[in-house]
Order: structure tokens, then C-alpha cells, then sequence
């Protein structure tokens, strides 16, 4: 019976009293704006100021206000009765506290875009009576975006690349990163629907770039990017590889390769001879042609491969040349010809060094040689002059007797000496060497 009668008191200091939003510690003031994102769970804060002992909470109750007036209960919690939900709202919502008098903030679970919307916190205390505070709940959701890209092709007219689209709430922003020579525009719509355009003169070399799409929503710490790059198809360039011109006549297992660099890759290969058909014995594999026998003379002229992808074919040509026998044989011929002539030419600079030295090591002997020669001479010319002197001073059959002794013994002596110096050096010296003794020895006889 007491504790009806306390209930009826609450009812009707409830319906008298209205305070609002003066004493909530949570949140600071009223109405409370509160952003969420769809999907998540929402804290919908709500504390009272219990600082004064005399003021005690009694019940909690949290409302939402219909979009077409009135209200509706979302859950209750009584400090002694407990707490009671509202069937619509069973299992999304709960208190965040076990203890909701102290702290009566609310917690939506999986928070959807139908949750938009007024919140009401009201609190029932004794003896002060009634208090209530309002949230606005903004719900977002998070970006929703896509790309598609579009398949380009060489030599088109200026056309679309690419776009970009969003679903958000609030709308998302869209830019491009690419450094492409295009032209980017934006368009907006309805439920936070947008999209964003490139466009751009495809070229092959626009092939593979950047073209990447940035989506802004302030859900986002930065951009989400979403990658992509561009596609441009254009037709293949052929390039025919494997020929060298050294083919010659009887040579084994000679191939041709054709590569054709286009967009997508060729898919198709095709080997024509100009003016004539393929050889015999030569077969098609894909884009190689094979010899698959000596090489003929006949196998000379003009080949011609033709790649072939979704747009378009390339060409190119080959002129082959067959020489009747190899070169190899030629080369290595060349080789040892250079190699035996390198042989000479050093033969022959050494050869030219020795003889060069050994000239040089003569003319310092003959130089040697001479200075002695002309040493003997004037010791020759000295012993001469003294003879004279003896003939001058003697009588007549002694000068005669010692002129030809003396003449004899100097003469001999002239000539053993001579002969034992020239004789030391090589037979051209020792020729040279006696014209000077015997040119000597004649102006000594007839007294010169």
C-alpha cells in the first residue's frame, strides 16, 4: 500500500514539474545534436546530476517523438520495479549500465537510417520532481561506391573512360587521381546519390595509367580510393626477329619469329612469300616459320608476316638473302691470316731492334779503336824520330847496320802489336783495322 502510494506521488510530481535539461551531466545541453553510421551501435548519453544526498532518481524513461506528433515509449527502468521494454524496440536497445539510475545512457543496436530521428530522456526524481533532455539523431551511412571502367580503342573520338558512383548519407564527394589529359564532370541526385565522368582522346600511350577514383565523406578519416587503370586496345605492330645475314646454303634448322605488340596480344599469325608461295618444307607454328631442311638457294625473297587482334592487323617484311657457302670458313681464314701477319710484324720489329743494337755495340768498338789507333800512331812517330836521331850521330856503317836492325825491330813490333789488337774484334773490324796497320807500315819503309 506504501509503496503505491509513493508511486502516485511520483505520477503526479511528474505531470507537475518540468525541467529541462538544466541538470544532466550528460549531455551538456539541450537539444543534443548526435551523428551515428548505419550499422553501428549509437550511444544515446544520458547521466543526471546526483551531486545533492537529499535528490534521488526513481525512474528512467527514454521516448522517441513520431513523425506524425505524439510520442512513443521506448524502455523504462524504475529504482525498484525494473525495467520494461516496448515490444517494437525488444532485443535492439538496452541501458549501457547495469545500473541505469546512475546512468541511463541508451545503446541502439545495429543503428539503421529508420532510426532517425527526436530522442527524450526524461528522469523522475524525489523530492525535486521531473527531468528531461532531447537528442537529435542524424544517422549516416557510409559510402557505397563503384567503378566501371570502359574499354577505349585507338583513333575514337573523344569519348567517356570511366565513371565513378556513390550511395551516402550525407552525399559523398568524388574526384579522380590520374595524371591523363581528360576532362572530368560531377553529377548529384536524390538519396544521396553521385557520380563523377572522365573522358578523354584515347592514344596507346594512355594504356595502363592511373586513373583512380576518390571517394570524400566526413564517415572517413581520408579518402577511400578505389584503384583503376585505363584500357586502350589498338591494333598490333609486328616485328620479325631470328634472321642474320650470314644464312648461306646447306645451313640447318633456320627460324624466323614474328611478335606482334599490340592490345590484347595477337591472337592470330599469318606467313605469305612475296610474290611466290612458302617454300617446301617449311612449316607454320603459330608466329614462327620453320626451316625444317637445309636451307636452298630458292629460299631467297621477301617474307611477310600479318598479326591479327580484335581491332585491327600489323604487318611487316623481311628480305632474306642465301649466299652459296658459309662464311664461317672465310671468317676463320681471315683470322689466321691476321694472326700469321701480327706473327711477322713482330718478327720483324725484333729483328729491327737487334740489328739496331748490334750496330750501335760495333760503332762504339770502332770509335774504342780508332782512338787507340791514333795512340800507337803518335807512339810510332815518337820511336821514328828517335831513330833519325841515332842515324844523325853515328857513323856511316853502323847507321847502316842499326838503321835496318832498328828499322826491322820497329816494324815488328808495330806489327805484332797491331795485329794482336785488331784480331780481338770481329772480322770487318780486323779488315779495317790492317788498312790502317799496312798504311802505317808503308810510310815507316819509305821514311814518310
Amino acid at each position: 500500500m506504501k509503496t503505491v502510494l509513493y508511486f502516485f506521488a511520483v505520477l503526479i510530481i511528474w505531470n507537475s514539474v518540468c525541467v529541462c535539461g538544466k541538470e544532466f551531466l550528460e549531455p551538456s545541453e539541450s537539444p543534443w545534436t548526435l551523428y551515428s553510421l548505419a550499422e553501428d551501435n549509437t550511444r544515446l548519453p544520458c547521466r543526471f546530476n546526483t551531486s545533492d544526498s537529499e535528490v534521488k532518481v526513481v525512474q528512467v524513461m527514454w521516448s522517441r517523438e513520431k513523425s506524425k506528433g505524439g510520442e512513443e515509449q521506448i524502455i523504462t527502468a524504475h529504482f525498484s520495479e525494473g525495467q520494461t521494454e516496448n515490444t517494437g524496440y525488444a532485443g535492439r536497445v538496452r541501458f549501457e549500465n547495469s545500473d541505469p539510475i546512475a546512468d541511463s545512457a541508451l545503446i541502439l543496436m545495429g543503428t539503421s537510417p529508420a532510426d532517425e530521428g527526436k530522442y527524450i530522456c526524461k528522469v523522475a526524481t524525489f523530492p525535486t520532481g521531473n527531468f528531461e533532455t532531447e537528442i537529435s539523431l542524424t544517422v549516416w551511412t557510409k559510402p557505397i561506391a563503384s567503378l566501371e571502367p570502359i574499354i577505349m580503342v585507338e583513333g575514337q573520338s573523344y569519348s567517356l573512360a570511366a565513371t565513378c558512383r556513390s550511395v551516402a548519407k550525407p552525399m559523398a564527394g568524388l574526384s579522380w587521381d590520374t595524371e591523363l589529359p581528360g576532362r572530368s564532370k560531377n553529377h548529384s541526385f536524390d538519396d544521396g546519390v553521385a557520380s563523377i565522368q572522365f573522358s578523354l582522346h584515347p592514344l596507346r600511350s594512355m594504356n595502363g595509367q592511373k586513373l583512380d577514383c576518390l571517394v570524400w565523406h566526413p564517415s572517413q578519416k581520408g579518402p577511400h580510393r578505389i584503384t583503376n587503370n585505363l584500357t586502350v586496345h589498338y591494333p598490333p605492330n609486328a616485328v620479325i626477329s631470328g634472321y642474320e645475314d650470314n644464312w648461306h646454303v646447306d645451313m640447318q634448322e633456320a627460324v624466323l619469329q614474328c611478335k606482334g605488340q599490340g592490345n590484347p596480344k595477337p591472337h592470330q599469325f599469318n606467313w605469305t612469300r612475296k610474290g611466290e608461295n612458302l617454300p617446301e618444307g617449311v612449316t607454320v607454328e603459330g608466329g614462327m616459320l620453320r626451316f625444317g631442311r637445309p636451307l636452298r638457294l630458292t629460299d631467297k625473297g621477301a617474307y611477310i608476316c600479318t598479326t591479327t587482334n580484335v581491332v585491327g592487323a600489323g604487318k611487316a617484311e623481311i628480305e632474306l638473302n642465301i649466299s652459296e657457302s658459309s662464311l664461317q670458313g672465310t671468317s676463320v681464314n681471315l683470322i689466321l691470316m691476321i694472326i700469321i701477319g701480327g706473327v711477322a710484324v713482330v718478327v720483324v720489329l725484333f729483328l729491327i731492334i737487334v740489328i739496331v743494337s748490334v750496330n750501335r755495340h760495333y760503332k762504339r768498338k770502332n770509335q774504342q779503336l780508332a782512338i787507340e789507333l791514333i795512340e800507337k800512331k803518335e807512339e810510332i812517330s815518337t820511336l821514328s824520330r828517335q831513330a833519325s836521331f841515332r842515324r844523325v850521330h853515328s857513323t856511316p856503317s853502323e847507321n847502316r847496320y842499326s838503321d835496318d836492325t832498328h828499322a826491322l825491330r820497329v816494324e815488328g813490333t808495330l806489327r805484332t802489336s797491331l795485329s794482336s789488337l785488331v784480331c780481338l774484334f770481329s772480322a770487318d773490324i780486323c779488315f779495317t783495322s790492317y788498312h790502317f796497320y799496312y798504311a802505317y807500315c808503308t810510310v815507316a819503309r819509305h821514311g814518310i
